[in-house]
C-alpha cells in the first residue's frame, strides 16, 4: 500500500493523527526532502528506509514503490502541507493505477493555513473579501494564460502566493498592475510554524523591499489582500443576535 500523506505546515506537532500512525508504521517513507521537517522522521520505525525524493526523477519514484509492492511492504509518500496543493501526486497515482498497485491519501494542514494561525488571522472576512485565491507565480514552469497574477489582482479579494518569494518585485509589481492598491497589506510568511519561523506585514508596494531586508528569498508564502488591515470589517451574522440561524431565532424587539 501507498499513502500520500500531508506533512503539515512544518512543526513537528501539526500533522494528523492518521499521518503519524501511518508514518510509524511505514516500511519506506519518500519525502520531500526540501521542504519537509527533518524531524518528521522521527516518528518512523527504526528499521524504516528513507528517500529523499528532492533527489529522485518520478520514474525513480515509482520504481521504490514498485520494489516495495513486490516485498508487501507499506509505502508513505511524505508531501509538504497538504498533498493536494501543488503536491505533483496525480501523476504519481496515474503511474500506481497502471502498475495496479493500490494507494491512498492522507489530507495535511497546508502552510497556507500554519501561515493565518502565525498571523492570527482571519482570510474570510465579512465585508471584505469572501474569497481567497491560491495561486503561484509562473517561472521555470509556467501557469495557464488565463490565471495570471493580473487577472486574479483585479477581484481584490484575498490572495495567497506560494512559490513566488524569489521572484517577489516582480510579483509587487503585478499585483499593483492588476488591480490591489500599492498600499493594500501584505504579508511574508517565511517557513510558517518552523522553529525558525518569520513573518512580516508590510504594503504590495513594500514587499520586495521588506524581503530583501530580512533576505527572503524562498520558502515563504505571500498574502494580499485588505483582511490584514486591522478593524476593517463587519460582524458575522451568524452570531449576530438580530439574525435569525435555522439553529437559533433572533432577539424580539426591545418595546
Amino acid at each position: 500500500m501507498v499513502n500520500f500523506v500531508g506533512a503539515g505546515p512544518g512543526a513537528k506537532d501539526l500533522i494528523t493523527i492518521r499521518a503519524y500512525k501511518l508514518i510509524s508504521q511505514a516500511g519506506i517513507i519518500i519525502y520531500a526532502g526540501s521542504l519537509i521537517n527533518p524531524k518528521l522522521l522521527e516518528y518512523a520505525d527504526s528499521k524504516c528506509k528513507f528517500y529523499n525524493s528532492a533527489t529522485m526523477t518520478l520514474e525513480e519514484v515509482i520504481n521504490v514503490m514498485a520494489g516495495a509492492d513486490k516485498k508487501g511492504i507499506d509505502v508513505v509518500r511524505l508531501h509538504t502541507g497538504d498533498p493536494c496543493i501543488y503536491g505533483a501526486i496525480k501523476e504519481q497515482m496515474e503511474m500506481l493505477d497502471k502498475l495496479k498497485i493500490p494507494y491512498a491519501c492522507c489530507p495535511g494542514v497546508s502552510s497556507f493555513c500554519g501561515a493565518a494561525a502565525s498571523l492570527n488571522l482571519e482570510y474570510t472576512l465579512p465585508g471584505i473579501s469572501q474569497s481567497v485565491i491560491i495561486t503561484r507565480m509562473g517561472g521555470r514552469t509556467s501557469v495557464p494564460a488565463k490565471e495570471s497574477i493580473e487577472s486574479f489582482a483585479s477581484h481584490n479579494a484575498t490572495m495567497v502566493l506560494f512559490l513566488s518569494a524569489g521572484m517577489i518585485g516582480e510579483l509587487s509589481r503585478r499585483l499593483i498592475s492588476g488591480g490591489y492598491n500599492k498600499n493594500t497589506p501584505a504579508a511574508i510568511v517565511y517557513k510558517a510554524t518552523w522553529e525558525d519561523e518569520e513573518k512580516y506585514i508590510c504594503t504590495i508596494e513594500t514587499l520586495e523591499e521588506t524581503a530583501y531586508r530580512h533576505n527572503i528569498t524562498k520558502t515563504a508564502l505571500i498574502i494580499a489582500g485588505n483582511v490584514l488591515e486591522p478593524g476593517i470589517y463587519k460582524r458575522s451574522e451568524l452570531y449576530n443576535p438580530d439574525f435569525t440561524t435555522s439553529y437559533r431565532q433572533s432577539a424580539p424587539p426591545e418595546v
